[in-house]
């Protein structure tokens, strides 16, 4: 896998990540949330990088099947480090990382 298709799968998923966090505090209430922090950027990027990281190692060596089962089991671990009630924790996380593997699935696949 180059570096440029890598760069091309990892901005997507950049991008969703950044969008379904904002979208989860307009859902939860928190419409007021301060403008990101250049830290919270960085967390962002380095968790795109990371799920890109991990999709790649998926699709380029364990095939195509079941990718939307796999991420969706990553997002329900990536729940328990949430500080939001239990249900919207994992229902947020699941959605944000089966998100991202579609467009990695779309990208990568």
């Amino acid at each position: 896998m180059t570096l440029g298709r890598l760069l091309l799968a990892w901005l997507p998923v950049a991008a969703w990540l950044g969008a379904a966090g904002w979208g989860a505090h307009r859902l939860v209430g928190l419409a007021a949330s301060p403008a990101p922090t250049p830290a919270t950027l960085l967390a962002i990027a380095v968790e795109a990088l990371l799920v890109t990281l991990f999709g790649s190692l998926w699709f380029d060596s364990l095939g195509h099947g079941e990718w939307w089962l796999l991420f969706g089991l990553v997002g329900v671990l990536a729940a328990g480090v949430s500080a939001r009630p239990p249900f919207i924790a994992v229902v947020f996380s699941v959605l944000r990382y089966v998100g991202a593997g579609a467009l990695l699935a779309w990208r990568l696949g």
